[in-house]
């Protein structure tokens, strides 16, 4: 009964709302090149200020869910993936598209989008609190352990494993600014007492990710935009899904599983399940030419990542990948720590975050079909005056919150560092992901050695903190012992 009554607050209207407005907006910011959909979460953070929890959280996931999804509009129409996480459908969706088949590429990518979420939101709903109960029994050493090991990941899993090391360095580094945890004593405040108590999340994450894109936009104002192509039909025929079965659970199942992994994420959920639907397919010559599974499978990882990547968030309080990490600040917003402790405090606002995953990917399949004809107009809004309105929003939503001057400062300095990120190849994903384990990672390692009288052998003896240890030692080295393998291979 009493998950009758915490879903009850779904289904009023104004609810219902704002979870379809958030995942048709998240769907036009995936669409068009260059917005993505952590950009979108970043940026409409400030907005749920104010507004329930159910009703703010649950908005934000629609954005996310409905901006991994948009995304794959300008990879099938314009061969420019409008996310990361779309890049690989670029393989087989542009070439369908020039073989006319552009709609049905379309329907197939909504389709897959549809069945992967709807597989992980499931997954969600009895998955988190399994692991939400056994993560009651951490202590500080296996936090230590946990928050070490998705450090390693993100550092490993950043394509470059050396500049993925600084771009998480850098982040633990900018979040030591404020007071210790531990003495309360200023560190790298530099006489700004706007400082005491670190950079504000929400700004930061604003510049980072909405500002920086910004910058990096306006550098590509004089390029060229390329021909949209005409877009008719929508639903792949029964062929098309006979073939595309084995791709759309392989996708699922694939997306899943690396969503919940700390630190990875929907690109590369979808290359895996690109590359293990060719790998395992009878006709892998035709991946690449416009072939339906091909879709299918990148669809289907990258929008099963969505929920998820909401387990270790809920369960743990460490984030799946970059868009989760943007989400904290919606919970600080709304005054909740995730973690174990939020499925005992809080048991309506997580089960109200299950509830809307399914009905937001419910509105991405709705809008997502409903919109396949007017897709390409969609993709003719000006590249300049999303711009200024992204700019815009950018300082009334981080002034807004705190109503604090210093936090434009810190959402225009980590603008100006994001652009500077991307310019030169380091991952803000890696950054901003540290600058949530960073302070976890440190006032559990210095609060668990109080507790054993700086006994670094007594810290270490738990069972899951060794566990966790192990996957951190294996994370590093799993990058050089890949490279052995393929050398070996080569030879």
């Amino acid at each position: 009964m009493d998950v009758i009554a915490y879903l009850a607050p779904l289904f009023q209207l104004n609810v219902l709302c704002a979870i379809a407005l958030g995942t048709l907006g998240g769907l036009i910011i995936g669409a068009l090149p260059g917005l993505t959909a952590t950009m979108g979460v970043a940026l409409l953070i400030p907005l749920t200020f104010g507004m329930s929890p159910v009703m703010g959280l649950n908005m934000l996931i629609g954005i996310y869910i409905g901006g991994i999804y948009g995304g794959c509009v300008s990879s099938i129409l314009l061969r420019t993936p409008g996310t990361p996480a779309s890049a690989a459908t670029v393989l087989d969706g542009y070439p369908m598209a020039q073989k006319g088949q552009a709609g049905k590429a379309l329907g197939m990518a909504t389709i897959a989008s549809t069945i992967g979420g709807l597989f992980a939101a499931l997954v969600l709903a009895t998955l988190a609190p399994q692991l939400a109960s056994v993560a009651l029994e951490f202590g500080a050493p296996e936090y230590f352990a946990l928050a070490l090991f998705g450090l390693t990941i993100i550092a490993s899993l950043s394509g470059d494993v050396l500049k993925g090391a600084i771009s998480g360095l850098l982040g633990v580094l900018i979040s030591c600014v404020g007071a210790d945890p531990i003495s309360g004593v200023l560190r790298y405040t530099f006489g700004v007492s706007g400082f005491a108590s670190g950079f504000s999340f929400t700004p930061a994450l604003i510049g980072l990710f909405a500002l920086s894109e910004v910058f990096v936009q306006m550098e590509r104002l004089s390029v060229k935009d390329q021909t949209i192509m005409t877009v008719s039909g929508r639903w792949p025929s029964r062929q098309d899904m006979i073939e595309s079965w084995g791709a759309l659970l392989r996708g699922s199942l694939i997306g899943t599983f690396i969503g919940i992994i700390p630190g990875t994420g929907s690109g590369t959920a979808a290359w895996i399940s690109y590359n293990e639907a060719r790998r395992s397919s009878k006709t892998p010559e035709k991946f690449g030419t416009g072939y339906m599974p091909g879709v299918a499978a990148t669809e289907s990882a990258n929008n099963a990542v969505c929920a998820a990547a909401l387990i270790p968030l809920l369960a743990l309080g460490v984030p799946g990948d970059v868009v989760t990490a943007v989400l904290m600040g919606g919970l600080m917003i709304q005054g909740l720590a995730p973690g174990p402790m939020l499925f005992q405090t809080n048991p309506d606002v997580v089960v109200g975050i299950f509830g809307g995953t399914f009905i937001a990917t419910f509105f991405m399949f709705v809008f997502g079909m409903a919109l396949v004809p007017v897709f390409s107009r969609i993709l003719m809004i000006p590249r300049h005056m999303l711009s200024i309105l992204i700019v815009i929003f950018c300082f009334i939503g981080s002034f807004a919150i705190n109503l604090n001057p210093v936090d434009l400062y810190t959402m225009v300095g980590f603008g100006v560092l994001g652009w500077g990120m991307q310019k030169f190849g380091f991952s803000q994903a890696a950054l901003c992901i540290a600058l949530i384990l960073g302070p976890m990672a440190e006032s559990n390692l210095r609060r668990g050695l109080l507790q054993t009288s700086d006994d670094v052998v007594a810290f270490a003896s738990g069972p899951v903190t060794q566990f966790f240890l192990v996957l951190t030692v294996l994370s590093l080295a799993w990058p050089y012992i890949a490279k052995i393998r393929a050398r070996r291979r080569a030879n």
